[in-house]
Order: structure tokens, then C-alpha cells, then sequence
């Protein structure tokens, strides 16, 4: 076997990626290796547990939700083979087996038959199965149980359900983030010792020499540096943060298929999108992209061929991993990126680390953790104050007063006609009282808590809003292209309107004029024209 078929199992056009129950077949060398690259998590555990729990003769059900391709049909074929007598398994509800059937009529008829034995039942559903059957299923007492579950999230007496979205790829914890199933994934598949892959890569390496074989090779010896393993991840993070994209085990597994086995070294199938969720959003933070006065001279440099005798030896180095000399100075951009964490040959790649630097994540990070963790203490005191005062409110009065740069500190505008602007002098500032009360389930968002007035208002604050918000701050008019983000902005904007409108006392500004309208809570105003102040 060579090193290309024996990653073959990771693909997702492989019979081998998604697991069904192959009775009639002998296990071969693939069905090793995928056996060795399975990575056993808390939801496998807890799943386990649970089912181990039944009695056989007790009729209870487990649910095991999720989305397509998360390993549901993975870990319960692993869970059927320990407990086919203690329970029934339907592996996958999104499928009949009978032409004359559909599914939710599948689901019918084994919801009726558990319900006429008393064996525990296990079915492997997504989510959006679980919605259908709540309106086109016939059988009522699962039917109400979906129902509950879909509007309460909590369980039924002796109806349970284990929903992946409860175990995310990705946490943010006191260390920063990380992915339990993606940094096991890649060491299990890169580890020196015990390996299978590794044995094949081995045999490979001495015996194939075409280019197609040397260029696999190295981008396998690429993916066994802890640093390239850690871009990877830094790369899905983002793209789970500011794309919203899940991650899911077979688009994961699938996506390394992709960098090993592409048409170019693993730095350039990183950024070249093609047939897989994953690559298609990870494509957009290509740093070939960045535009910065050190990475510019070096894509001029190089493409006129000044020397540089530094960069030539860093070159010279490279034959070590495999990688022959090459043709664009975006590909030695995207090498320098994925080894920035890597103490490589002279480290001339280090030289641009600043400009491949991800700042905006650190701090949406830092944020993120005082909000969740708030105990009350200076540090996180300080850090929500500061994102609140200087970037929060900064930019929600620049962005509401963007058609009134005449207006001070403090001043909103509520409406503007005839030249003629209605403005009110609101305080806006950290509501700290109202951030324990906030639930955090997620890793995308966080809930900023803002008083205006005397009134408390919230803000879900995505990592896409906090970067657009900084740049409102920096003097940044958002645009058509920012309207999935800015509709946030909107509506806290319109919300603080409203709030606005309640204020004793407005002012209408035109030029110089100043006049003050007080409300003296007598059916009586006070006017008055001032100057501006």
C-alpha cells in the first residue's frame, strides 16, 4: 500500500467515510488505519455511559443529534456492536430503507414497534430530521417528546438526548482556544511511534521517486511540525469566528485529505478552496493577500530576482522537507505563514511575523473570557470598561452621528430636517450589574451590556462586529459590504433612538443656533436658545 491510498480513508468520496455495518466483509490494512485515527470524546463517553445504563428490558430511548457527517453513524456502529442486545439501533433516520417508504414514515414504523416491546431503542437523527417529524410524523407520543425537546432543550422521562452542538470543536479557555478533536486528529496522524501511516510513509519515502509521490511526502513531514499543525487549527478557529463555519468530523477529515493530497505543497492547497466546506472559508484569510510595506518588497524583490542572501539560504533549506525551489513569491508567503511559529533553518521567515500577526482574534478572546468569567475583580472590571468606553460607545456615537460630525461628545442625533438636527445628550456606559446575568453558550458571540440612561441595554458581539466597530473608532464609514454585520449596529442604534425620544430634554441644532426644549413634567416646556456649549 503507498501513502496516498492509505489516506485515501480520510477523503470524503471514501466507502470508509461513513461508517455502516460491513457484516459480510474481511477487514483490510484501510480499516486499520481508519480504526487508528479514531478519536475517542466526551460525547462518545457520555453516549456510551448511557446506553450501558439501560436495562434490556426497559423500554427508553436515546436521540443522538447532530448535522450531517459529525459521526453519528461513526460512534453508534461502534456502540452497536458492544450493546445489539441490550438495545435496538436506527443508525440514520435521514434514510428509508424501503422504496416504498420515506423516512419520516421509517421513523413511524420503528417509533410504533418500540412502542409495542420494551427494548430501549437508539436512533442517530440531525436535527433537521428531529424538526420534521415534530410536524409530519404519525406517531404522537414522539411527536410531543420532539416537540418539548425542541422548544425546552430538556428531556422526557426515559427519553434522552445527546446533541453534538453541546460538544463544539472548538473552546475558548483560560489559555486561549483550542480543539481537543483536531489537535488528536493531527498528532495521531503525524506520531512517530505506533503509526501505520507513518510505517507507510517510511516505506514510501525509500522506494517512490516521482514528483507527484515527493510532493505528498513533503506535505506530510509540513503536517508533523507542531507549528503547521497549530496554523491549521488557528485557521479553522477563524473561520469558525468570523464565518460562522462549523466544523464538522467528516468535512475535517475530508479538509486534511485536501492539504496532503492536492495538486500543490500543503501551503498552497491551505488557501485554494476547491471541493470542501472548510477550504472554500478557510481560502478568504490567504496571506498572500496582506498588504503591507515588508511583505510588498519582498514579492518585488523576489520577482526581479535581487538577491538576498538570507532568503537564499533559508532556501537552501527547504530540500530538507521536500520542497523544491518555488515559482511564486505567494507560495514562499504562504510557506513563511505556516511555519511562523516554527523555529526553521535561519528563521528568515520570522521577519514577518508582525505582518501575519492576528491581533484582533487575541483581543476578541480576551473580551470573550471577562464577559463569560466576570468575578467582579479589577482585571475584568478594567478590560470591559475599556472595550465599552473606547470601542463600544466610541463607535456606536460615530456611526449614529456618521451625517453629523458637528455634534460633541455625548450628543445623539435623533433626526435631522431641513438642516435642522433634534439631538440628545445621553450617558452611555458599562452596565457590569447585567453581565453574570448573561448566558454563554456559544464561542461566537458575546453579550456586551450597556446603560443608557436608565434604561439596560445588551449587544451580541461577533468578532466581525468588534473588527467593524474598530474601525468606525479608526474614522471607518461601513458600507454595502458590511451590511451582515452592520444590521447589529442598526439595531442597538435604534433602540438608543428610542431611548433618545424619552429624554426631558432635546436640542435642535442648525449652525451656530442652539435651542433647548425642557419638558417641566406639567404639560409645560421650557425653551431656550443657546449657544453651543
Amino acid at each position: 500500500m503507498i501513502l496516498k491510498e492509505a489516506l485515501s480513508v480520510l477523503s470524503k468520496s471514501s466507502p470508509y467515510a461513513v461508517s455502516t455495518e460491513r457484516l459480510d466483509q474481511k477487514k483490510d490494512q484501510l480499516d486499520d488505519i481508519k480504526a487508528y485515527l479514531y478519536i475517542d470524546m466526551p460525547i462518545a463517553n457520555d453516549v456510551d455511559k448511557l446506553i450501558s445504563s439501560f436495562s434490556s428490558n426497559k423500554p427508553e430511548v436515546l436521540f443522538l443529534c447532530g448535522s450531517s457527517g459529525d459521526g453519528k453513524s461513526e460512534l453508534l456502529t461502534a456502540c452497536k456492536k458492544e450493546y445489539n442486545t441490550r438495545a435496538k439501533f436506527h443508525l440514520d433516520a435521514t434514510h428509508s430503507f424501503d422504496p416504498c417508504e420515506n423516512a419520516i414514515q421509517t421513523l413511524d414504523k420503528v417509533f410504533n414497534e418500540y412502542l409495542s416491546q420494551s427494548k430501549p431503542l437508539v436512533v442517530g437523527i440531525n436535527t433537521g430530521m428531529l424538526g420534521n417529524y415534530a410536524e409530519e410524523g404519525s406517531n404522537e407520543v414522539f411527536k410531543s417528546v420532539i416537540k418539548n425537546y425542541l422548544e425546552s432543550g430538556n428531556d422526557k422521562s426515559g427519553f434522552y438526548f445527546i446533541d453534538f452542538e453541546r460538544y463544539p470543536k472548538f473552546v475558548i479557555d483560560d489559555s486561549g482556544y483550542s480543539s481537543d478533536f483536531a489537535e488528536k486528529l493531527l498528532k495521531k496522524l503525524t506520531a512517530k511511534e505506533n503509526n501505520l501511516i507513518r510505517q507507510i510513509f517510511d516505506k514510501d519515502k525509500s522506494e517512490c521517486l516521482d514528483c507527484e509521490s515527493r510532493r505528498l511526502q513533503a506535505n506530510y513531514e509540513l503536517l508533523s511540525l507542531p507549528a503547521v499543525q497549530r496554523t491549521v487549527i488557528d485557521l479553522l478557529f477563524k473561520a469558525r469566528l468570523m464565518q460562522d463555519q462549523f466544523v464538522t468530523a467528516r468535512a475535517l477529515l475530508d479538509f486534511i485529505f485536501m492539504l496532503l493530497v492536492g495538486p500543490g505543497y500543503l501551503f498552497d492547497n491551505l488557501f485554494s478552496g476547491g471541493d470542501n466546506e472548510l477550504a472554500n472559508k478557510v481560502v478568504d484569510f490567504d496571506p498572500a493577500h496582506l498588504r503591507t510595506k515588508k511583505i510588498d518588497r519582498f514579492i518585488l524583490a523576489n520577482d526581479l530576482g535581487l538577491s538576498d542572501t538570507e532568503f537564499e539560504e533559508f532556501k537552501s533549506h527547504l530540500q530538507e522537507l521536500g520542497i523544491e525551489k518555488l515559482k511564486s513569491s505567494n507560495s514562499y508567503l504562504r510557506l513563511f505563514y505556516i511555519l511562523k511559529s516554527e523555529d526553521y533553518a535561519n528563521n528568515y521567515h520570522e521577519r514577518f511575523s508582525q505582518d501575519f500577526n492576528q491581533s484582533l482574534i487575541d483581543e476578541y478572546i480576551n473580551i470573550y473570557q471577562k464577559h463569560r468569567d466576570y468575578d467582579n475583580s479589577d482585571e475584568c472590571r478594567s478590560i470591559i470598561r475599556d472595550f465599552c468606553n473606547n470601542t463600544l460607545r466610541t463607535a456606536i456615537r460615530k456611526y449614529n452621528n456618521r451625517n453629523a460630525p458637528n455634534l460633541r461628545t455625548g450628543q445623539y442625533l435623533i433626526s435631522e430636517k431641513n438642516g435642522y438636527q433634534l439631538v440628545a445628550k445621553l450617558e452611555i456606559k458599562p452596565d457590569l450589574k447585567s453581565v453574570p446575568k448573561q448566558l454563554m453558550t456559544q464561542i461566537s458571540y458575546f453579550t456586551a451590556c450597556i446603560s443608557v440612561g436608565n434604561e439596560s441595554l445588551t449587544l451580541p458581539v461577533n468578532i466581525n462586529l468588534l473588527q467593524l466597530m474598530k474601525r468606525i473608532v479608526d474614522g471607518y464609514r461601513p458600507n454595502k459590504h458590511d451590511k451582515n454585520t452592520v444590521v447589529l449596529l442598526d439595531e442597538l442604534v435604534e433602540e438608543i433612538s428610542k431611548i433618545a425620544n424619552k429624554e426631558k430634554t432635546l436640542h435642535i441644532i442648525n449652525g451656530e443656533q442652539h435651542i433647548t426644549v425642557t419638558d417641566d413634567e406639567d404639560d409645560k416646556y421650557a425653551v431656550s436658545g443657546l449657544n453651543n456649549d
